[in-house]
C-alpha cells in the first residue's frame, strides 16, 4: 500500500515538472497592426487653399469728445380782465456746451467750452438779456499717484451782449439808462499752476497756488471815469493784473437716472489782499422728461468786492430742448 502512494506521489511530481519547463510564448497570439491591407489603401488627393488674412488696422483713438446744445423758454400770459395781478412776459435762451478730452499715459488734456445766452420780455417793458455767459477753460496735467496731477490751465470769460440799467422817462416808459457789461467789458483771462485732486470722473479740485489774471475792460463807455474804478480797472487803463491763489472744484454727479447736478466754484484771493477773495458758484439741476426735452434750474451766486460789496444772486427756471452727442 505504501508502495502504491509512492508510485502516485511520483507521477504528480514528474507531471507538474513537464507543464513548468513548457514555453508557453509560442502559444501567445500577435495582434494585426495594420489598419488596412496595402492593396486598399486610399490615395487622397490634396489641394492647397490660401486663406487671405486682411492685414489690420489697429489704431487707438485717445480723445473723446461731447456735445450739447438746445433751446430753453419760459412764458406766462394773463387776460385783461385778470384780477389777482401778473404781467406778461416770454423769455427765450440757447445753451451750447461742448467738451474734448485726451488721455494717452499719465499726460491728460481737457477743453471745455460753455456758451448761454437768454432774453426775457415782459409786457410794457424792454426786452433784457437775463443769461449771458462765455466760458472756455483749458487744462494740462500729467498724473503723479492715482488721484493727483500736477497741473497748469488757461481760462477765458466774458459775454456776448450789452448789458444796461434801465429808469424811467417823463411818460413812465422805459428806457436804457447806462450801459454796464460788454463783449470783453469786462473779460478775463486766468493762467493757473497747481496741483489737482481727482478721486474719480464725477468730481475734481484744483489747488491753484500760482494763478495770475487779468481783467480787462476794452469798451471806452464801460471804463471807469476820473478817479473811479469799474470792475477794478482804474480809470484811464484797460487791464488789471492779478497774482493770487485759486481754488477750483468741478462736480458733474446723475443724482438718479433722469437727475443731473453739475456745479462749478472758483475761490479767487489776490495775494495782496487774502482776506478779500473772490467767490462764484454756479449750479445746473437738469431733470430729463425724455431723451431731448428737460427742465433746468440755473443759479449763480458771486460776491466781488470789485463789482459790489453785497452778495450777487441770479436763478432762472426753464423747459428746454436739448440734443446730446453721443448719446
Amino acid at each position: 500500500m505504501q508502495g502504491k502512494w509512492t508510485l502516485i506521489l511520483v507521477v504528480i511530481i514528474l507531471s507538474a515538472t513537464s507543464v513548468v519547463g513548457q514555453d508557453l510564448s509560442k502559444l501567445r497570439v500577435k495582434p494585426d497592426t495594420a489598419i488596412i491591407d496595402q492593396e486598399d489603401e486610399v490615395k487622397l488627393d490634396y489641394k492647397p487653399i490660401i486663406v487671405p488674412i486682411p492685414r489690420l488696422e489697429r489704431s487707438v483713438d485717445y480723445w473723446k469728445h461731447w456735445t450739447k446744445f438746445g433751446i430753453n423758454t419760459n412764458q406766462s400770459y394773463f387776460s385783461d380782465n385778470w384780477k389777482e395781478g401778473g404781467t406778461n412776459s416770454l423769455s427765450i435762451g440757447a445753451i451750447g456746451w461742448h467738451k474734448s478730452e485726451y488721455n494717452k499715459n499719465n499726460f491728460n488734456f481737457v477743453t471745455e467750452v460753455d456758451l448761454k445766452y437768454g432774453k426775457i420780455k415782459n409786457r410794457d417793458q424792454l426786452a433784457k438779456k437775463n443769461n449771458d455767459r462765455i466760458f472756455w477753460d483749458n487744462k494740462l496735467s500729467y498724473n503723479i499717484s492715482k488721484s493727483w496731477a500736477i497741473f497748469t490751465s488757461l481760462t477765458f470769460e466774458s459775454q456776448f451782449d450789452l448789458g444796461f440799467t434801465y429808469k424811467r422817462d417823463e411818460d413812465g416808459a422805459e428806457v436804457v439808462n447806462d450801459t454796464v457789461s460788454n463783449f470783453m467789458a469786462p473779460g478775463y483771462l486766468t493762467e493757473s499752476l497747481g496741483l489737482e485732486y481727482k478721486p474719480d470722473d464725477s468730481f475734481s479740485l484744483r489747488l491753484g497756488t500760482g494763478t495770475s489774471r487779468q481783467t480787462l475792460v476794452l469798451d471806452d463807455q464801460i471804463q471807469a471815469k476820473e478817479d473811479g474804478s469799474r470792475f477794478g480797472v482804474e480809470a484811464g487803463k484797460k487791464v488789471k493784473n492779478d497774482l493770487a491763489f485759486q481754488v477750483t472744484a468741478n462736480l458733474n454727479k446723475n443724482l438718479s437716472d433722469n437727475l443731473n447736478l453739475k456745479s462749478r466754484y472758483n475761490l479767487f484771493a489776490d495775494y495782496s489782499r487774502l482776506s478779500d477773495p473772490v467767490h462764484r458758484l454756479d449750479m445746473t439741476l437738469t431733470a430729463n422728461i425724455s431723451k431731448i426735452v428737460n427742465v433746468s434750474l440755473d443759479g449763480i451766486m458771486l460776491y466781488d468786492t470789485d463789482i459790489d460789496t453785497k452778495v450777487q444772486f441770479s436763478e432762472s427756471l426753464a423747459l428746454g430742448i436739448t440734443f446730446n452727442f453721443p448719446r
